[in-house]
């Protein structure tokens, strides 16, 4: 399994550096990150990843909402190998129908990422576990509705904080769970209050423990009061330092 870095966490030193910042992520020891709306700076950011020795088993890209060839191009370009949607408003998830309507988009540019040999997944965040069809949570319904080729990304701090178990819940989606967001906290839905892996209330091991086929967790934070490249180094010491 690799430990990733989902580069939103340091947006605001790309968007004033992005060659400089990816190598600073190098040097902290990341092998692997995860791009977002990468289209844009797709050439400039394959450079700089190629420089740095760095790979992108991910990256997020608003597939359901935005032209998918232009970014399966982009991805392949970057070497990602799956692509994420981030992100599929609250209203979509308070019905069985919408929710399927969901699946089918999704099932439908995994067959388009196929054939670019790209796979598709879906990220989430607290709504898809708060929102209840039946008593199942939004995100086991959409399971339910995908085909098997689309993967998901488990946001393990919003599963806690949309009232989940994280662990118990990665275990009833098993296999279909292929990387896994790893942040920590006080578990409240402020993002400020975000900080280092390993300094939180997360259970950080039992996340990791529960998901034994992972091919990446993707270290992030969604926002930070403090030095964001301290807390992004910490992350990585805490989780390489557990896995000894």
């Amino acid at each position: 399994m690799t430990y990733s870095l989902q580069l939103y966490t340091l947006r605001t030193a790309i968007g004033e550096d992005l060659p400089g910042t990816i190598k600073r992520v190098a040097g902290l020891g990341y092998t692997a990150v995860e791009p977002y709306n990468f289209v844009a700076t797709a050439d400039e950011l394959a450079e700089a990843l190629s420089a740095n020795d760095l790979t992108a088993p991910s990256g997020h890209a608003p597939l359901l909402r935005a032209d998918q060839d232009e970014i399966f191009e982009a991805a392949r370009k970057l070497g990602i190998g799956t692509v994420i949607d981030p992100h599929v408003e609250r209203s979509h998830w308070t019905s069985a129908e919408d929710i399927k309507a969901t699946a089918d988009a999704l099932n439908a540019a995994a067959k388009k990422g196929a054939e670019y040999g790209i796979r598709v997944g879906y990220h989430n965040h607290e709504f898809e576990l708060e929102e209840r069809i039946d008593g199942t949570s939004g995100l086991e319904v959409l399971a339910h509705y995908l085909d098997p080729e689309v993967v998901l990304e488990v946001d393990t701090y919003w599963a806690a904080v949309g009232g989940e178990d994280p662990a118990e819940l990665l275990r009833r989606l098993g296999d279909r769970v292929r990387f896994v967001h790893i942040k920590d906290g006080p578990l409240t839905k402020n993002d400020k209050e975000q900080v280092a892996v390993g300094s939180g209330k997360m259970r950080v091991w039992d996340v990791l423990d529960a998901v034994p086929g992972l091919e990446a967790a993707v270290v992030e934070l969604d926002d930070f009061d403090g030095d964001i490249f301290t807390a992004v180094a910490d992350s990585l010491a805490y989780l390489n330092e557990g896995k000894k």
